[in-house]
This record gives structure tokens, sequence and C-alpha cells, in this order.
């Protein structure tokens, strides 16, 4: 399948509103995920393309909307100090901020942490996927909640 035809069928899923969307064909498996979030806009779906052994995820570009949409108040808190560096979500699927709900959150506001630290987990297809520091440093800022459904590239954490 070449890149074109991979591009028009990104394009049909996500102008038909579907959530999730998986094609085969030989060699080749292409799965599509967009979670619903009803109190944000249409997330750009996430394709995942897999030829043989070796599988790729790439954010699929969103389509036009109909109308422009009223401006979305910023998801992180307002903040004097914007400094640090960004820890973004490298899949989509749902963050959990502890290892079970009984359990106590890996990280809150103000913990110093270490490069390669759990900060929280991201469930995707029924599989946990920890997300680890890039960056020693202290946590300055979480952008989400517990539960809360993330997209390919979405600020997690902000380390200072």
């Amino acid at each position: 399948m070449q890149y074109e035809e991979i591009l028009k069928l990104v394009k049909g899923v996500s102008e038909a509103g579907l959530t999730n969307f998986e094609y085969t064909e030989g060699n080749i498996r292409i799965v599509m995920s967009c979670p619903e979030n009803k109190q944000a806009p249409a997330a750009a779906p996430v394709v995942s393309v897999q030829e043989g052994g070796q599988q790729v995820e790439i954010p699929a570009p969103a389509p036009a909307p109909a109308a422009p949409a009223p401006a979305a108040a910023p998801v992180a808190p307002a903040s004097d100090d914007q400094s640090g560096n960004i820890v973004k979500c490298p899949l989509v699927g749902t963050f959990y901020v502890a290892p079970s709900e009984d359990a106590p959150a890996y990280v809150q506001v103000g913990d110093t942490v270490k490069k390669g630290q759990v900060l929280g987990i991201v469930e995707a297809m029924k599989l946990m996927n920890e997300i680890e520091s890039e960056y020693d440093g202290v946590v300055k800022e979480i952008y989400v909640q517990n539960e809360e459904a993330v997209e390919y590239g979405q600020p997690l954490f902000r380390i200072g």
C-alpha cells in the first residue's frame, strides 16, 4: 500500500467519525484509533502501520473543521514560570497516575525526579506503558488527570 493510499484511508476514517479502525493486507497491518472526548474537539487519530515485523505510529492529519471553533481554554494552569522540559505522551490511551486505584501516585507537583523514573502509566489496547522522565528535576506541573484520555504528543508533565 502506497503512502498516498494510506493518507486517503486515514482521511476517510476521520471524516466517517470512527474511533477505531483496523486493516490488514498481506504483511501490512494498519491500525487507527481516536479516543472520544466529549469535553474537547475530536482528537486527531493515530495511525499504526506495521509491515513485516516493523511498526511505526504516526499522528494522522485531522480533517479541517466545518466552522471555526471558539478558542479553547489552556489545558495547563496559568503560571508565571513556564521554564522547564515537557514530557509528552508517546501514544494514544488512558493516563493513570498510579499503578492501581489504592496505590499512591507515582509523582506529585513538587517531587524531585530522576531521568528514567516512572511518572505515570498510559494504557493502550489493554497494555500498560510506563511513562518515564526524560529529565532530572522537579515536577512543576501535571497537565492531565487520572483516567483522562490522552493523545500522541500531548504534554503530560513539566519538569524544571
